[in-house]
């Protein structure tokens, strides 16, 4: 499954509280049905993570290593275009020469396809979707596959259904409010570059708190101090991806060679765009590093890679090991992000940051 091996895609979501005790009784009242219904249109319910086929929820199959696992599938049956139009096509000739006449009326079309479609549709083999998501007991969040807001909210909707409440995702502003209080949308959006500087901005936290990194990371030798005073290294890749919401071209992208050293990057941050995509690397020491893609708008992850561990382990301890890790990773971005809100929503030490970020913006190196 999506957490098992390989590189990690997810959001994170926000709990109003823990699972309650009987979790398991809940999530398996709304297991999902057989696939074997000829009947069926489409179905949703809970499987747990051990396969998509696996709707027997006990907390010894919902429990992995620990943490819940669990997935919200979805499954229909759809006739494929080709295939529809062309049955479709067949009764209409049939029925035409039956009645000798030259053409159907529309009615008599819609009737045909409805017919072909009842006809057709429990043949079909059922299309299954799935949003994986997993939670350590006791904690107020989880990690889960869904990269879209409509996937989100859809998985969000079935927790709700499942357990009585569901989630909010932890995206930037709601991220700030939690950590430290804050709403950042009562700040003004303010330009990062000089020529900019007056120019209305619509404030989006996510954005310029990866441009903020950007900054300290280049501006500080690549190293920024966490909160418990620990030195962590960080490093700002391509592909970048940056964008502003005004006059001119509103999205850039960069990749390939050395983007974030590139001229081009330069000119993006001079006209008032800030970054809203980027490869970042977060290490605490040369064995301890995650690598991964952030969407700024959202926080969405993907193609994260997190530490590996020595000698060779079995499946369960594996996947407990890269929990660990996800858990570890998550705090030390909270804890990013929560020095940056703070300092955000503080006008007069944000006033001399922002003095200091602008005159890094032309004063950066920017190679052809």
């Amino acid at each position: 499954m999506a957490f098992e091996s390989g590189s990690m895609s997810f959001r994170m979501v926000a709990l109003p509280r823990a699972f309650p005790k009987d979790w398991v009784e809940k999530f398996a009242e709304k297991r999902a049905g057989s696939l074997d219904a000829s009947d069926l249109e489409a179905t949703s319910g809970w499987v747990t993570g051990r396969h998509l086929l696996d709707t027997n929820i006990t907390e010894e199959s919902a429990l992995h290593a620990g943490y819940v696992r669990l997935v919200w599938r979805t499954a229909s049956r759809k006739v494929p275009g080709a295939l529809l139009k062309a049955e479709c096509r067949m009764e209409e000739l049939a029925r035409m020469a039956a009645d000798g006449v030259p053409f159907l009326k529309a009615k008599d079309r819609a009737e045909i396809r409805k017919e072909v479609k009842e006809r057709l549709t429990p043949k079909m083999p059922p299309t299954i979707k799935a949003i994986p998501f997993v939670y350590q007991p006791g904690t107020h969040h989880l990690y889960a596959t869904a990269m879209s807001d409509t996937l989100l909210d859809t998985l969000c909707g079935a927790l709700r259904e499942a357990l009585g409440f569901g989630g909010t995702p932890d995206d930037p502003e709601p991220m700030a409010q939690r950590l430290k209080n804050v709403d950042l949308m009562d700040q003004a959006g303010v330009g990062f570059s000089k020529e900019t500087a007056d120019v209305a901005m619509e404030m989006m936290p996510g954005r310029e708190f990866l441009t903020w990194l950007w900054f300290k990371t280049e501006t500080q030798n690549g190293r920024v101090a966490l909160s418990d005073g620990r030195a962590l290294d960080v490093l700002i890749e391509g592909p970048l991806t940056f964008a502003h919401e005004g006059n001119g071209a509103h999205l850039s992208v960069l990749k390939k060679g050395m983007p974030e050293r590139s001229a081009e990057a330069k000119t993006c941050l001079k006209s008032g765009k800030k970054l809203k995509a980027a490869t970042v690397t977060l290490a605490l020491d040369e064995a301890t590093q995650w690598r991964f893609q952030l969407d700024a708008d959202t926080f969405g992850v993907r193609s994260l890679k997190v530490p590996q561990g020595e000698g060779p382990m079995d499946a369960v301890s594996r996947f407990q090991e890269r929990m660990i890790y996800l858990e570890q990773f998550r705090e030390i971005f909270c804890d990013l992000y929560g020095s940056f809100a703070e300092l955000r929503a503080n006008g007069r030490k944000w006033k001399g940051e922002l003095e200091r970020i602008r005159e890094w913006v032309p004063s950066r190196p920017g190679r052809r």
